[in-house]
């Protein structure tokens, strides 16, 4: 079963002309803004070559944008791997058969989401800082950690239930028919399909992750985007250009996240549930085979 049949039906003719003049429109209306942008650019003398010289500067690079990188990646490498364990743990927490494990991950999901990102990364470095007495240096990168995985791990966890929850219920009936239990049904049949289902959902919070990290300027974690403002505040670094150059980092940083995650789901494509036994796991009575391979192979390992 492929993840697109779980989401949604395959467009038909109309709807893919439909598609095709909405992207054409779409790519239309940002080649103008683009035309009309580097219009404004030259009418205020911002092309210049006195300008953008200092961009390619090998210093510029070595002790700003470089270093700023490496923040950026360091942390938001962190925020996504911490931020999966979070969201696979509540999340399934949430399909628990358990009614009072499944009010508590629920809580404590809902609360994180509801809560800005900005302000979870404040307390989580004032936390590090003024009650956990931990290095000034460190209490920024741990603050940013902290508020991008307790809020990108929530936004995980209602992909995992809703992931879960999408899946034809023959899937979990074939488990239940053949003797496994809840956990095992979600765990060896249900989880892995919802995970190929929601690649595209986890590839677009990774990006959210890697762009909210900028926000960890404000709590002087000096990231790319702080490392940008600090170039501005030098004399002949203008301000404009060091941003221009921080959003294409950005661009293909997101670029090369996107690819990766295509690669991923390409090597895994037609495994939505794992191969046991030379086939994958289908729904409904036709699936119990498979399914009971699974549980054999569960059963041994306990």
């Amino acid at each position: 079963m492929s993840a697109q049949s779980v989401l949604f039906d395959a467009p038909g003719p109309r709807a893919r002309r439909r598609m095709l003049l909405g992207n054409i429109v779409g790519a239309l209306v940002v080649v103008l803004i683009g035309v009309f942008v580097v219009y404004q650019m030259h009418a205020h003398d911002q092309l210049t070559a006195e300008k953008w010289a200092p961009m390619i500067e090998g210093r510029t690079w070595i002790y700003y944008f470089l270093p700023g990188l490496q923040n950026t990646l360091v942390a938001a490498a962190y925020s996504i791997v911490l931020a999966l364990v979070f969201g696979l743990v509540f999340g399934v927490g949430r399909l628990s058969s358990n009614r009072l494990i499944r009010w508590f991950c629920g809580v404590v999901v809902e609360f994180f989401r509801a809560v800005p990102v900005l302000i979870m990364m404040i307390g989580g470095w004032i936390f590090c800082a003024q009650v956990l007495r931990l290095d000034p240096a460190l209490s920024p990168l741990l603050g940013v950690i902290i508020g991008l995985t307790l809020y990108n791990g929530s936004v995980i966890a209602e992909l995992v239930r809703s992931g879960v929850h999408g899946l034809p219920k023959g899937q979990r009936e074939a488990g239940l028919a053949i003797g496994m239990t809840r956990g095992q049904s979600i765990r060896s049949i249900e989880l892995p399909q919802a995970l190929m289902a929601m690649l595209p959902a986890l590839v677009s919070q990774f990006v959210v992750v890697l762009k909210d990290s900028a926000l960890g300027a404000i709590i002087t974690y000096n990231e790319l985007l702080r490392s940008a403002r600090l170039i501005g505040a030098d004399a002949p670094f203008p301000v404009l250009q060091s941003f221009f150059v921080i959003a294409i980092i950005y661009i293909v940083l997101n670029a090369i996240l996107s690819w990766i995650a295509g690669k991923v789901a390409r090597r895994i494509g037609g495994r939505t549930s794992g191969k046991v036994g030379g086939g994958t796991v289908k729904g409904g009575i036709n699936g119990a085979v498979s399914v009971r391979a699974i549980q054999k192979s569960e059963m041994g390992q306990v």
